[in-house]
């Protein structure tokens, strides 16, 4: 049984730096598309960012947050990082991990949430001002 569990989420204060981590278990992902999703209180669930190994590790950013979170995985490939700088108010959400064992064309990331297979349970994440 496939299993995501994510960590690293609390309170924190604007400008101030987070790393949630997601760890896989019950299978190896290899050359999967591990990503981060975020939902608000009252608002649809967005993508934040995407890794995938295929020869080379391709990544992508919602524009939101580009510049100021990095996501990466570990050699194992079933970990999989996203590190929050200058945080603000508006990066307050539960974040979700997810995976999707798709192989797609050439550069191309899952950005969609119907296009992942796996999802954790979220963590939260909330940044006062």
């Amino acid at each position: 049984q496939v299993k995501l569990v994510e960590s690293g989420g609390g309170l924190v204060q604007t400008g101030d730096s987070l790393r949630l981590s997601c760890t896989a278990s019950g299978r190896t992902f290899r050359r999967a598309t591990m990503g981060w999703f975020r939902q608000a209180p009252g608002e649809e669930q967005k993508f934040v960012a995407a890794i995938r190994s295929s020869g080379a590790y391709f990544v992508r950013y919602a524009d939101s947050v580009k510049g100021r979170f990095t996501i990466n995985t570990d050699n194992s490939e079933n970990t999989v990082n996203l590190q929050m700088t200058s945080l603000k108010p508006e990066d307050t959400a539960v974040y979700y991990c997810a995976v999707a064992t798709g192989v797609p064309s050439s550069s191309y990331i899952y950005t969609r949430g119907d296009e992942y297979d796996y999802w954790g349970q979220g963590t939260q994440v909330t940044v006062s001002s």
